[in-house]
Parts: structure tokens; sequence; C-alpha cells
């Protein structure tokens, strides 16, 4: 998949994430709730508001109670499916039909209508048009009780107050919003910790791949040129030959043995004794008493030790194939600051083999130094008793 798909992927999820959060309930908001409040109020009008016919005043009732209840229903409409407004235009034209309810009906619930919607308008539309419709709404129901004959002066008041549940609406979807924000942030929150997540995985396979290419790369390798070199001997009859490199391609397994043990420690996290580890892998190799520790032993933390030997490991397996016979220096310094490694070897002593190899041991070391904020420089020794050979220093902070 190439990067703009798999860009596009990433943004068409997050789309039906952001719908599906749109979609989901607010926690504390029961829909099933406010289904049976809007039913309640449509059963009670239509047994109480009065009169309701098919002719004259009762269908004129009767076609207002319906639109009446319509609106109300559509109340439980998605958000996200209603445009603005669409939205402004049926909550105006609820208002008009609620006071209109009032004005034609004699007696009754009607007014209810006009309750529950100006408590929706609150809700549903931005703060400024909720309050303006909501006036207009307590406005007009105050205006048809002022004319409606056989009411007293202080009627209209009444009509007045049915625009106050448009506070109560308010402050619903201000909770609504804040409640949202919150899970948006959760659920953004777990996207980011999932895509942490993700990266820690694929810096851990790095650090496997890094692992297996020191075992793998290296041991396989020198096995395969002995197997080679045996079988160009066979065609010579050089018995003697083909038993040494024989010899040697078993010595390299069971090195590769020793060197898997190695990476299974690593692989596990043991935390290794690095001064103890350092010496039983240089001795390993072949190289007794070459190692030298300076400063004041410390433990050090586990992913240092771990770096530090893989190191070690590959240098050595470097020095080993590259200059055969040569001699070898370790140093593991101890500072205030830092830890230092440094792995030297002489010129070869005799021919060495075929080169082989992957190319990928310095860049290995770079990147196993660099998660510890560390450097790393590898290059020929040009002056002293390994002059020739090659040296890697490794220094770690800490």
């Amino acid at each position: 998949m190439s990067e703009q798909e798999s860009q596009k992927s990433r943004e068409s999820r997050e789309s039906r994430e952001s719908r599906e959060s749109a979609e989901r309930p607010v926690p504390g908001q029961d829909p099933r709730v406010q289904w049976v409040a809007t039913l309640a109020v449509i059963v009670v009008g239509a047994l109480t508001i009065r009169p309701m016919g098919v002719t004259g005043q009762g269908l004129a009732v009767t076609a207002l109670f319906v639109v009446n209840a319509a609106s109300l229903l559509a109340r439980r409409l998605p958000e996200h499916k209603v445009p603005p407004r669409l939205a402004l235009g049926w909550l105006s034209l609820a208002v008009v039909a609620a006071a209109a309810l009032i004005a034609v009906s004699d007696r009754g619930t009607s007014y209810l209508f006009a309750f529950f919607v100006a408590g929706h308008i609150g809700y549903r539309l931005p703060t400024r048009q909720a309050l303006a419709l909501a006036g207009a709404c307590g406005l007009l129901c105050a205006a048809v009780l002022w004319l409606r004959p056989g009411y007293d002066g202080q009627t209209w008041m009444f009509g007045l107050v049915t625009a106050a549940p448009v506070l109560v609406g308010i402050v619903n979807r201000s909770q609504k919003q804040s409640v949202r924000s919150a899970l948006a942030a959760a659920e953004a929150a777990e996207r980011a910790a999932r895509a942490e997540a993700r990266t820690a995985v694929l810096t851990e396979r790095g650090r496997i791949a890094r692992d297996v290419h020191d075992v793998l790369a290296h041991s396989l390798a020198g096995i395969n040129m002995q197997l080679e070199l045996v079988d160009a001997l066979i065609d010579t009859g050089d018995l003697e030959r083909i038993r040494e490199a024989n010899g040697k391609a078993h010595s390299l397994v069971k090195e590769s043995l020793k060197q898997a043990q190695w990476t299974v420690h690593a692989l596990r996290e043991d935390a290794l004794p690095l001064v103890e580890s350092l010496t039983a892998m240089v001795e390993s190799s072949g190289h007794h008493d070459v190692l030298r520790v300076t400063g004041a032993v410390r433990d050090v933390p586990a992913k240092t030790a771990q770096n530090l030997l893989r190191i070690a490991q590959e240098a050595l397996t470097n020095a080993a194939r590259h200059a055969p016979g040569g001699v070898v220096a370790v140093e593991l310094a101890f500072a205030d600051a830092s830890t230092t490694l440094v792995v030297r070897n002489g010129p070869a002593a005799r021919e060495a083999p075929r080169p082989g190899g992957s190319g990928m041991g310095l860049i290995g070391m770079r990147e196993r130094v660099a998660l510890l904020a560390g450097t790393v420089t590898a290059g020929p020794v040009v002056e002293g008793p390994y002059a020739g050979g090659w040296q890697v220093e490794a220094v770690i902070p800490g």
C-alpha cells in the first residue's frame, strides 16, 4: 500500500470514528427517557386538547395537533443529519404551530408543545439564535393569549413563560458538548497511545533484526566460506586441508550457538553483568587477558550493558574475519558521566578469507548507540602497536 493510500485510509478511519462518536449517545442522557417524555406530551395532548374533529374548529385543532406532534417527534432526529438551516426552519415552524394551537384550542395542554419546543431550541441551536427564537416563541404565545376572549389581563404572562425552557436546553447542550469534548480527547489520547505502541513495536522489531543479524549473518557467512573451501578441495583430494576446513566450520557452529545464547539473553531483557559478560565473551573468541577495565566499576542499565556487549561481539567477529591471527585489545572505561568501550585489533597475521557479510554491522552499531544517545566511531589505526589494524569506540552517556 502506498503512502498516499495509507493516508487516505487513516483519514477515512478518523472520519468514521468521528461520525460514530457523533451518533453515540452522550453518557447521562438516556434516549428512552426522552422518547417517553415526548410520547407522554403527545398522548396527554390527544386526551385533553379540545375541540378535535373533522370539521370547523375541530379540524383546525386536529391539523395543528398533528403538526405539533410531528415537530416534537422530529427532536429525535440525529443532529448530524439535520443541517443547521433546516433545523432553524423546522423549529421556527414548530414555534408558529405551537402558538397557533394555543390560539385555536379551547382547553387542554396545548401549551406543553410550546414548552418542549422552546427547550429543544436551546439544545439544538447556537445560543444567540436560540435566545432570539425562544423570545419570539414567548412573545407569540403571550400575544395569542392576550387576544383570546375570556382571559383576564394576567394570562398573557403565562405565554412569556413558555420561553423559559430555552435556558434548560442551553445548559443541556453545554453539558453535552463538554462530555463529547472529553470523550474526543480520550479517544485522541487512545489513538496516540496506539500510535506510540506501533512505534515501539517497530523499534523492537529493528532491535531484534539487529540481534538476528549479529548472530546469523556473521556466523553463517563464516560457515559458508569454510563449506565452499571444502567443496573446492574435494576435487584436489587434499584430505588434510578438507579436515581443517571442516573443523573450522564445526568451530563456527559452536561459536554460533554461544552467540545465540547471548541473543536470547538480550531478547529476554536479562540484566547481564557487563564486566563478567564481556570477559567471558572475549575469552570465548579466543583472546585471553586482553580486557582492560579502568575507572570505578559500577552497574549500568540493562539496555546499556546489552548494547555494549552486542557492539563488542560485532567488533570481535569483524576482527576475526578481516584480521585473522591479529592481536586484539579490549578496553572498558567507567567515567562519571559515561561508559566507553574500545575494541582494537592489529593487522592480520595470516591471509584473510574472501570478504563476506551483509555490510550492516556498523549500521547496527550506530543504531544501538543512537538509542542510548551515545556515539560510535570506527576506523583504521594509524599509529602505535596496532597500526594497520582497526578500532571501534562506543561512548554511552550515563
